[in-house]
């Protein structure tokens, strides 16, 4: 499943899924609502803030992959023992999801308080292509290639 209202990377997914014959399903809010939906099955719900991620969280079973650029969602699944990769290419581990909580909620206190960050680092090229890496990897453990 992909959370799939800002991820960048929806083409390469659905290619690297089609090399191996693996359904890819797309979450967006209504408000992301695409024309073309031919390459890939979409699902949509309410635009409301949270509702792609309840949709995920209720329709991911243990040992499938998640594409999602939201640290909170990700650890969620983690616990379902899901597979789960940002847009970039990192893979999320449980060992390391607290640190990414807690950086997470320091930054959000700050903007609290009017600090703000640089925010993060634009996609660049190098992500795109470790994620393409990362993904194809993964994919390819499932079918027993390496």
């Amino acid at each position: 499943m992909v959370d799939a209202d800002s991820c960048p990377v929806k083409e390469e997914i659905v290619e690297i899924s089609n090399n191996f014959s693996i359904e890819v399903i797309f979450i967006a809010s209504y408000a992301h609502m695409k024309n073309d939906l031919s390459q890939a099955n979409w699902k949509f719900v309410d635009s409301s803030k949270e509702a792609v991620d309840l949709f995920i969280m209720n329709h991911v079973k243990a040992g499938d992959i998640v594409v999602t650029q939201d640290i909170g969602l990700a650890s969620t699944l983690l616990l379902k023992e899901v597979y789960v990769m940002s847009p970039k290419g990192i893979i999320f581990e449980e060992n390391e999801i607290h640190t990414a909580l807690d950086l997470r909620y320091l930054s959000a206190k700050a903007r609290r308080r009017g600090i703000y960050g640089k925010g993060p680092k634009p996609f660049s090229q190098d992500d795109r292509i470790r994620f393409i890496n990362q993904l194809t990897k993964i994919l390819s453990n499932f079918e027993g290639i390496r």
